[in-house]
């Protein structure tokens, strides 16, 4: 696999990350600017309205299972650990996270967004057993 191909899937999660980002800073502006949030939404997010809240959310959560996955992404690529069953289990992952980042700032129903985060929290674990298995056993 070339860095390329193993990287891409991390390009389009970064992407998604700056997509919530440069889309929750104009909402809470214009929440700001519009008298709905005073200063204490400058301490506590949870005083914006609840659509400024829903991005903020799937914004934050690009930093949470996410992490697992950069980690993961370079430390197979520097151990040459990445195949081609790394690459399609990527983007399976990053699929799952559009999936739930769109659910998220939309519908937020929890009967789509969970099984689009169980998912992507059972292929990311399973990418790290494969990965922990091929460093172990020198597969």
């Amino acid at each position: 696999m070339t860095p390329a191909m193993i990287l891409a899937p991390t390009f389009v999660l970064v992407a998604l990350s700056f997509l919530l980002l440069f889309r929750l800073g104009p909402m809470r502006l214009s929440a700001v600017s519009r008298g709905e949030v005073g200063r204490e939404g400058l301490l506590d997010p949870r005083a914006f309205p609840d659509g400024c809240r829903q991005v903020g959310n799937a914004y934050s959560n690009q930093f949470e299972l996410p992490v697992l996955f950069y980690v993961l992404t370079i430390l197979a690529l520097i151990t040459r650990k990445a195949d081609l069953l790394f690459v399609v289990l990527a983007w399976v992952f990053v699929a799952s996270r559009c999936v739930h980042a769109f659910v998220h700032v939309t519908s937020n129903d929890i009967k789509l967004r969970f099984p689009a985060f169980a998912v992507g929290a059972l292929v990311l674990a399973l990418m790290w057993v494969l990965f922990a298995l091929a460093i172990l056993f020198n597969i």
